[in-house]
């Protein structure tokens, strides 16, 4: 394992000492990450990289229901803030949304950010439209926790993703692929930059990876430097 890289239980536990003993909440840190990924797309639109429509500021951002789709809804907010054109894509059924992920939903529902709820559903030519003219999709579906195959609908519109015209940014690891063992689901977003938080995921250096993850930035969630070199130096629990 690389030696500086987070793995799927050690990224909690960051997460949790960060809450339990520094007095972060959970909003904060998701602020934080979210605010990140946006500065990461703003700099990556104003410079042209990876452009396939240079005159676009159309981000398209796709949710599914836990805390990846919460860091989904701050990207967007913050992007609005900044004038972006933002849409929110959501794959779950808001009510069942839960914790800071809901929270941040309730906030977002109260912009004029444009949310197009899916829920348990893949509409192919609905899905192609919303996706005409984006300058980047961010793939904000899976988190560190999610393993093994995507399920339904999820499988068809990943598949969908990869095969549009705009670039895909991850939000902390490409939706499909293992972040410790760095095995590919059959259904794996192939992005062209992967913003991970906090540190690199052991999954990331593994062979085959890159096509997943492509060009790797790291986000910090201002969590202490001296929490996370104490949960590198520790083994896995």
């Amino acid at each position: 394992m690389p030696p500086l890289s987070l793995n799927r239980d050690q990224s909690r536990r960051v997460d949790r000492l960060a809450i339990d003993r520094y007095g972060f909440t959970g909003l904060v840190l998701m602020e934080n990450a979210g605010r990140g990924v946006a500065d990461r797309i703003c700099h990556l639109i104003e410079s042209g990289q990876f452009a396939v429509l240079p005159q676009s500021r159309k981000v398209v951002i796709c949710c599914g229901k836990g805390n990846n789709a919460g860091d989904g809804f701050v990207i967007a907010r913050h992007l609005q803030l900044r004038r972006y054109d933002a849409r929110v894509l959501l794959w779950a059924d808001p009510a069942q949304l839960a914790g800071d992920a809901a929270a941040n939903f309730r906030i977002l529902e109260k912009t004029d950010v444009s949310i197009e709820v899916f829920a348990a559903g893949h509409d192919a030519g609905r899905l192609q439209r919303l996706l005409g003219g984006a300058a980047w999709i961010v793939d904000a579906v899976f988190g560190t926790g999610a393993r093994g195959e995507p399920r339904p609908p999820l499988d068809a519109v990943i598949d969908q993703l990869n095969a549009a015209a705009a670039p895909i940014l991850a939000v902390d690891l490409p939706s499909g692929l293992d972040c410790d063992t760095g095995n590919p689901a059959r259904h794996t977003i192939r992005a062209a930059v992967t913003c991970t938080f906090v540190a690199p995921k052991p999954g990331f250096f593994a062979p085959g990876a890159q096509q997943h993850v492509g060009q790797l930035e790291v986000c910090d969630i201002g969590a202490p430097a001296t929490l996370i070199d104490e949960v590198l130096a520790l083994s896995p629990e």
